[in-house]
């Protein structure tokens, strides 16, 4: 079968031959009005992305030029096809890349870009134990997006789970006053209820006067 090569020009022409100013107002009214939006809503994206992506699939190597590009451009549809593209070739992905990462991570940062850099670094993490030292120190980094990282980027491990590691990371973001951060622990708490939730009540016990009420909220929903 003969594939059919779809290069970033002609990705970035449908894009912007997609845009819908009504509906990318309210797209970004949603983001609280911080990214200028094309209107592009998500299935639109799949169906405009999918032959790109499948081409991308068969790559041999990560193409950063294209992600620096996307993140670069003003409309954050943009920013969704770099994280789409990471994901499609997310096992190519070392610890050599996650300099790169963290780039991308302190860059027109948001919940929506951040949760989804939280599943790929956790990836890395996962096949590579010594990005651990790297996501300690995350933890406790000045920049809450990248302790934010930190926090989540063991989601849905389930048996897998690092319970030491989290359980530092963790404690390392007790008494916040940072919404992002006090719900991204009670996210990683709750999900992680749903493998081991003997594990989660004790963390809630050992922990409570210490713990945010929306981080006891969030990580007592299944408990």
């Amino acid at each position: 079968m003969k594939v059919t090569v779809v290069n970033y020009t002609t990705i970035f022409e449908r894009y912007y031959a997609a845009a819908d100013s009504k509906q990318a107002a309210g797209m970004s009214a949603y983001m609280r009005n911080l990214f200028p939006f094309l209107g592009i809503s998500a299935p639109k994206r799949k169906e405009l992305s999918k032959e790109f992506l499948a081409f991308a699939k068969k790559q041999k190597e990560i193409d950063w030029n294209f992600v620096s590009t996307c993140w670069g451009k003003e409309e954050r549809e943009f920013q969704y096809l770099a994280l789409n593209y990471l994901l499609t070739l997310v096992k190519l992905l070392t610890p050599e890349d996650v300099p790169r990462l963290k780039q991308l991570a302190v860059t027109k940062s948001w919940w929506d870009t951040i949760d989804c850099l939280d599943r790929i670094v956790g990836g890395i993490a996962l096949n590579y134990s010594k990005v651990n030292n790297v996501l300690l120190d995350w933890s406790l980094d000045e920049n809450f997006w990248l302790r934010r990282i930190a926090i989540d980027h063991q989601l849905l491990r389930k048996d897998k789970t690092d319970v030491v590691l989290l359980e530092q990371i963790l404690v390392n973001n007790f008494e916040q006053q940072e919404f992002f951060i006090n719900k991204a622990i009670g996210w990683s708490l709750r999900e992680y209820s749903k493998t081991n939730p003997d594990w989660v009540r004790n963390f809630l016990t050992k922990y409570k006067d210490r713990l945010a009420p929306l981080s006891i909220k969030e990580a007592s929903k299944y408990v």
